[in-house]
């Protein structure tokens, strides 16, 4: 499969060779799903917290007697059956990522190229950089490659000054190849990437 390269004026300047093995079959979504889960996962902060006995306010002293007032038996105005008592089972504080396999991972990045592949909607350009840091140019430059909405530009190596101007696009995120997720593909709606990021991304998934 041959897919043509442009340049940042939307003008063809050749064709890059990608494999129909890795991206010509069948989209398995179900390791894209398991990608996706697992990045939203491990974002989550997790500082909920509510408070158990030993943290509410109030006296640790016996209310009465166990025996012979006739009412049931207590012993802490902070039991959990009180109001304003504690909260029993309540969430604490914890992470919430779990250990995804490096082939589930590597399968759903492979999945959602193919798709975005299969859908026409991955632009591989020959250079993503930017010559001053305007995000009114890099803006242009997306329109002239018929980039709108949400998108993610791929390299091997981030440009610095394309990556502050697109940094305040709303929709727009500038990745390195080599931390690329299946969501951050799957998120967008088009995926630009240059030919050696393709090429890198290939290597990796091969």
């Amino acid at each position: 499969m041959k897919i043509d390269v442009v340049n940042n004026e939307n003008a063809k300047v050749g064709s890059v060779d990608v494999s129909d093995e890795l991206f010509g079959g069948r989209v398995n979504t179900d390791l894209v799903w398991e990608s996706v889960v697992h990045s939203n996962a491990k974002e989550r902060r997790g500082t909920h917290q509510t408070k158990n006995r030993a943290n509410v306010q109030g006296s640790g002293k016996k209310p009465w007697r166990q025996k012979g007032t006739g009412r049931a038996r207590v012993g802490s105005v902070r039991n959990p059956l009180w109001r304003h008592g504690g909260t029993v089972f309540g969430p604490q504080p914890r992470s919430y990522d779990f250990a995804l396999p490096k082939k589930v991972g590597r399968g759903a990045l492979r999945a959602a190229l193919a798709d975005k592949m299969q859908k026409s909607a991955l632009v591989v350009v020959e250079t993503l950089t930017a010559p001053d840091v305007k995000t009114k140019a890099a803006s242009e430059m997306l329109k002239k490659l018929g980039v709108t909405g949400k998108a993610v530009l791929v390299d091997v190596a981030v440009d610095e000054k394309l990556h502050k101007s697109v940094r305040n696009m709303p929709g727009v995120s500038f990745v390195a190849s080599n931390r690329l997720t299946a969501r951050d593909v799957a998120d967008a709606h088009r995926v630009v990437a240059t030919r050696s990021a393709i090429e890198k991304l290939q290597e990796a998934l091969s």
